[in-house]
């Protein structure tokens, strides 16, 4: 904040010396009306002259009476008292008497008043003359607010300095019960979250229903945010969510109150899940202190790794990815977020076993974050050849590399389409778990050597690729959104916790927890919930954007793509999955593998696609993986809309 302007503050002290010496004729008028007002002459120049000096500490010259608020008229009432008794300290000195012992309390009630009006009558008048006063304001627009009470006073009092905005907020939705009735800033709680049905319908009854409800409280979302959600969109309202409290600046500094940015409410609101919680102590304790790599750093999965390591203090991170724009992003980001942890970004393809060995053998992490993929599915099932490389042979590369250079552990990150595989991504994914798999019972069994932990999940929200950049991209053009098959089903998970449960996971494979018995190489699975139908996840979208389906916005079905199933699976069927004791996490029981072998299989695969000779890499992948029933056409399109 810049400071106040000399002049400024001169003339704030004129005004309040003014102001304290006019309150002195006025206490004694009302204190001792016997008295002359002004006996002695120079008693108004020393009230101005205690007020000043009782104002100093709690810095009343450099207030700003335009954004007058609680605290700064706690600094008057502070002032107030202490000109108070330094002026009654003086005239005892000065043997100046009263008749009327009362004459300090008067005198600073004369002081508060005097000073605390103009204060407070300015504020108002600015309000007032920036149209952004309740009952002056141009109103263009109604809303109902839903939120919690102090979440509700921030927004309102943002909405009160915000110039730009023309909101009538007409009521008010509580998180819990027991407010209705009750006001804030005079906008009254029409009732709860769980009223919200009631709620709509009778203020539909009365034409009163506002046309957006603005959702003010971060954490609302998910199940508690849904059911709201559909009824708000069935009553025709636009819905939309206010800034974080945080990024809310309510009448409370010198800068111009931020104007309120009210966005669309974003999918993930709706599908995200309580959150799990985490071992943050054991994840410092994992990363302080330590090298750690991550490989696919600019990606998805791979910068949001990147952000939460940093976050935990490790000794180094080495950002690793064959994208130049991506690492730059990455890299950029950390060194504004996170400058002292040190850091080093490296262009290389996992691919390139020599590049890989080199970077290992300078750096030596004992953390390896692998993330580095071809995830798309057409785009694999289009290139197979460079899909084996990147996910079987570059995951080896990552692999032996970490285990020669003593690391202490590596984490592969795996798909749900891994499991009984139709699409040559989730085979190569398959056969990187049983590499992975088969190193970490090797040491276990040896109690030496590098562990390998293999998380597998589903689909991440909004990661390039997904299905939810798409379905932004068509609305933004205006449709259609397409949708391979009106029972394509998918599990889905915020990127932030996917990755929060795969440093969760990552300190459980490596630490001393007690894991079921005889899982030794067992996969950690992520709790994904519920699968999501993608049709109803395309409506929900439309919806969002304030439009209805099928009415303004056409869904087409286009059928299966090479590759793709109906419905993804987390666990193979000779993969019972079993409890670990930690929220959100699950195991796969392995099927084991002698890494010898697979390694030896890994080889040939990578020789017949150096070689070119794609038949042959493919027969060697499905002997390996034989649950691998390819889908290599697809389904042609039977469906063209809803």
């Amino acid at each position: 904040m810049k400071a106040r302007p000399p002049v400024r503050i001169a003339l704030n002290v004129a005004i309040d010396g003014v102001l304290a010496a006019a309150a002195v004729p006025l206490a004694r008028a009302i204190a001792d009306p016997s008295a002359h007002w002004l006996d002695p002459p120079w008693l108004p120049l020393a009230g101005a002259a205690a007020l000043l000096l009782a104002g100093l500490p709690v810095r009343l010259p450099w207030q700003y009476w335009r954004f007058a608020g609680i605290d700064d008229l706690l600094g008057v009432v502070w002032a107030s008292v202490g000109g108070a008794a330094l002026l009654s300290v003086a005239m005892a000195w000065a043997g100046v008497s009263t008749s009327n012992p009362a004459f300090p309390v008067v005198y600073g009630l004369a002081l508060l008043a005097l000073l605390g009006a103009p204060r407070v009558g300015y504020r108002l008048w600015r309000h007032r003359r920036a149209g952004a006063f309740a009952g002056y304001a141009p109103q263009t627009a109604t809303a109902l607010v839903v939120g919690a009470a102090e979440d509700i006073d921030l927004f309102l009092r943002a909405l009160a300095w915000d110039r730009r905005q023309s909101l009538q907020v007409e009521g008010l939705l509580a998180v819990g019960a027991r407010q209705t009735g009750r006001r804030i800033h005079n906008a009254p709680f029409l009732g709860s979250i769980d009223d919200a049905a009631a709620v709509l319908d009778r203020l539909t009854a009365d034409g009163k229903l506002p046309g957006t409800l603005v959702v003010v409280t971060p954490d609302l979302s998910g199940q508690s945010l849904a059911p709201l959600v559909e009824q708000a969109e069935q009553h025709g309202m636009r819905i939309r969510r206010a800034p974080r409290p945080t990024a809310l600046n309510p009448a409370g500094s010198a800068d111009r109150a931020r104007d309120l940015e009210l966005r669309p409410m974003a999918i993930e609101d709706l599908l995200n899940r309580p959150q799990v919680p985490l071992d943050r102590e054991g994840m410092a304790r994992l990363v302080q202190g330590r090298s750690v790599i991550v490989t696919g750093a600019g990606g998805t999965i791979g910068s949001e790794l990147a952000r939460q390591v940093a976050a935990l203090g490790p000794e180094r991170l080495i950002l690793v990815d064959n994208g130049e724009y991506a690492l730059w992003l990455i890299d950029l980001e950390l060194a504004e977020r996170h400058p002292h942890v040190p850091r080093v970004s490296l262009l290389a393809d996992i691919r390139d076993d020599v590049r890989v060995r080199d970077v290992f053998e300078q750096f030596r992490p004992e953390l390896v974050f692998h993330a580095a993929a071809l995830k798309h599915v057409p785009m694999v099932e289009a290139n197979p050849l460079e899909g084996l490389l990147t996910n079987v042979a570059g995951t080896r590369h990552v692999a032996d590399a970490a285990r020669a250079t003593g690391a202490r552990a590596m984490v592969l990150i795996s798909t749900d389409k891994a499991v009984n595989p139709t699409s040559l991504m989730g085979a190569t994914k398959r056969l990187a778990e049983m590499y992975c798999q088969a190193l970490d019972i090797a040491a276990r069994h040896s109690g030496r050597g590098m562990r390998c932990i293999t998380v597998r999940f589903g689909n991440v929200l909004g990661s390039t690729g997904s299905v939810v950049p798409l379905f932004q991209r068509q609305l933004e053009q205006g449709g259609p959104l397409t949708v391979t098959h009106p029972d394509m089903q998918r599990y889905f998970m915020t990127v932030r916790e996917a990755v929060g449960l795969v440093l969760q996971a990552s300190v459980v494979g490596t630490g001393d927890a007690a894991l079921p018995s005889g899982e030794d190489g067992g996969i950690f699975v992520l709790d994904m919930g519920k699968p999501v139908k993608i049709v109803d996840l395309a409506r929900q979208m439309i919806r969002l954007a304030g439009l209805a389906p099928e009415r303004d916005v056409e869904i087409r079905f286009t059928g299966l793509r090479p590759g793709e199933k109906l419905h993804e699976e987390l666990f193979h069927g000779k993969e019972p999955p079993v409890p670990t004791g930690f929220p959100g996490l699950l195991m796969a029981a392995p099927r084991t593998a002698d890494p010898a072998i697979v390694g030896r299989a890994i080889d040939e695969i990578a020789t017949a696609c150096r070689n070119g000779h794609a038949r042959l890499a493919l027969a060697l992948l499905g002997r390996l993986v034989p649950e691998f029933e390819h889908n290599a056409e697809g389904l042609l399109p039977v469906l063209t809309h809803t």
